[in-house]
């Protein structure tokens, strides 16, 4: 791998660097997203309400961590106003969802450029050797071609390995952006009765 990143290039670093940050966010995503795949006590909480205890809905919404515990939270202790305090609620939760997604997007898109940049450096040492000593010396042109192709094959790779959780947090975020969206409606039409 150390003896790749030599023959690869000065390019290789910042493709390095990117790789890093991008498996940092990824854990750190995976875990974010692992721990709010817990159950929710939303539809005891609409219960609650139907019936109107709000006070026990509100306990209820109180103990819970999750996303949509904490938007259901909001629109009880606001409640005679509840769909503006859910709406800044719900947010908030979508912006904590997608802490850390914009530099995987940025990762995805500057990994083969960085790759690209480093082919064309690879091939210019390569012409660079070739005009100075001329065609007699192969394995000094070929050196910059394999330099080339290390560094596009790694930005590639890096952006393959990132597009993958990348598109799955894409989704978890769309999905508990649509479950936060139904559970905030239910209330609001349960706390209208």
């Amino acid at each position: 791998m150390f003896h790749a990143l030599i023959r690869g290039g000065w390019m290789m670093l910042p493709i390095a660097a990117c790789s890093l940050v991008s498996v940092t966010v990824i854990i750190e995503r995976f875990l974010f997203f692992r721990r709010i795949r817990q159950t929710h006590r939303g539809e005891e909480v609409l219960a609650l309400v139907r019936k109107q205890w709000t006070d026990e809905a509100l306990a209820i919404a109180e103990e819970a961590v999750l996303p949509v515990m904490r938007v259901l939270r909001a629109g009880l202790t606001h409640a005679p106003e509840p769909s503006g305090a859910m709406e800044s609620a719900g947010v908030g939760e979508l912006s904590l969802m997608r802490r850390g997604l914009p530099a995987l997007d940025t990762i995805i898109t500057l990994s083969p450029l960085l790759g690209l940049l480093g082919t064309i450096m690879g091939m210019m040492n390569s012409f660079n050797v070739m005009a100075i000593s001329g065609l007699g010396q192969p394995h000094a042109i070929t050196g910059g071609v394999a330099e080339a192709l290390i560094c596009t094959a790694a930005g590639i790779t890096v952006a393959v390995i990132t597009l993958i959780p990348y598109n799955y947090f894409l989704t978890r975020v769309e999905r508990e952006a649509e479950e936060i969206e139904a559970y905030a409606t239910r209330l609001e039409i349960a706390l209208s009765r």
